[in-house]
């Protein structure tokens, strides 16, 4: 399933792809041959292993997006109105700026009459079931981890970046941009948020494509420096999600059912024979002929407590957040730290006679920077 999907496709999500992905898998079991997932996307991955999504009989029909679509357009708090009224444990669950999830919520239950919160209740009470959804949905899966050392890591990402500039990204994303991001542009309505255009590469060098050839030679370089230095960032972020994905969906995953998760470390590309090719066709041979590996699988650790569910709102930053594990993290973050520290200057200043009060338009916030381990996720099933 490679590069078949057209690139203008806007509508093409998680549930077509299982669909799609899921066919393949039958024919190859029915020819007794073994299915191997390779990549990528680890929600994706994850829709494969378990039943984790609610599809409907009109998912499968083109007036399904036209659906979704009419509901994308109406405001988010209104999106969140009418969940609520139809649907209060998931509303409560959603961000209410989220309105892609929310209006999927509010699709679900338009098709089924019953509400999504309700359904994924059933799917988790199911045999095999546990907090995260349903159970798994084949017999013996087998993951296969790749991960590096942060710093190799940062360095080969850093490579990728600039072998695909050397390769001619710049490019591609002009002519693509010209050729079918031109309504867009002069409607001034640019959409990041479906199809390929959410993907990264795109939204970082906006500015960029935006201004080709109506801005001075300097400021475009500076904007084409901007774009790739927000490139570089974006995917060692990306990477770093990709590892939180694996550790709490898969090795802290809740319930019963959990696979075997295999780590491989390809840091020293010098030892892949003996410390990466040979142990992982071992943990395979051995799946294929069902004994257990000599190879220990990693041991899974004990995941964050605390309600993921729970609703916040942080007054110093006028935000909404979602989850214990997220509000704790939020606390820490360098934009809570920074307007909080903001606000203590406002009131220090506020009893100090002749001391003005800062413009709102001083109040920068500061990226938030994701921590952790940055591990890369490329598991085979």
């Amino acid at each position: 399933m490679i590069s078949f999907v057209d690139p203008l496709v806007t509508n093409y999500t998680v549930l077509d792809f299982r669909n799609e992905a899921t066919a393949l898998i039958k024919e190859l079991l029915a020819s007794r041959k073994i299915p191997i997932v390779v990549g990528g996307t680890n929600y994706y991955i994850e829709s494969l292993l378990w039943k984790v999504l609610i599809g409907t009989e009109k998912d499968q029909h083109p007036d399904t997006v036209d659906r979704r679509a009419e509901l994308e357009k109406l405001d988010s708090r209104e999106l969140h109105r009418r969940l609520s009224q139809v649907d209060p444990a998931m509303a409560a669950r959603l961000h209410p700026h989220d309105k892609r999830k929310l209006a999927r919520s509010l699709q679900i239950f338009q098709e089924t009459g019953v509400s999504h919160s309700k359904l994924l209740q059933q799917q988790r009470e199911e045999e095999g079931g546990g907090p995260l959804g349903g159970p798994l949905k084949y017999p013996n899966p087998c993951i296969l981890w790749l991960y590096a050392e942060k710093a190799v890591l940062d360095e080969r990402l850093e490579q990728r970046v600039d072998a695909m500039l050397a390769a001619g990204l710049i490019e591609e994303l002009q002519s693509f941009h010209r050729r079918y991001n031109e309504e867009w542009v002069a409607s001034d309505t640019q959409d990041y948020q479906h199809g390929i255009f959410q993907s990264i590469g795109f939204k970082e060098f906006h500015q960029f494509l935006i201004t080709e050839g109506k801005c001075t030679e300097e400021e475009s370089s500076q904007f084409l420096e901007q774009g790739i230095e927000a490139l570089k960032i974006a995917t060692r972020r990306y990477a770093r999600y990709q590892n939180k994905w694996i550790q709490n969906r898969f090795l802290r995953r809740p319930g019963p059912n959990i696979p075997p998760v295999y780590g491989l470390d390809v840091s020293d590309l010098s030892q892949w024979e003996e410390k990466v090719l040979e142990p992982a066709f071992q943990i395979v041979q051995s799946f294929c002929q069902g004994r257990p590996p000599a190879t220990k699988p990693i041991t899974p650790e004990p995941g964050p407590e605390g309600d993921k569910h729970s609703r916040r709102t942080c007054e110093v930053c006028d935000r909404i957040i979602i989850g214990d594990t997220e509000w704790k993290a939020h606390l820490g973050s360098k934009s809570h730290r920074f307007f909080l520290k903001r606000l203590q200057r406002l009131a220090a200043s506020a009893t100090q006679p002749g001391r003005g009060c800062p413009e709102r338009g001083e109040w920068q916030r500061d990226e938030e920077k994701e921590e952790g381990p940055v591990e890369p996720a490329q598991p085979c099933l």
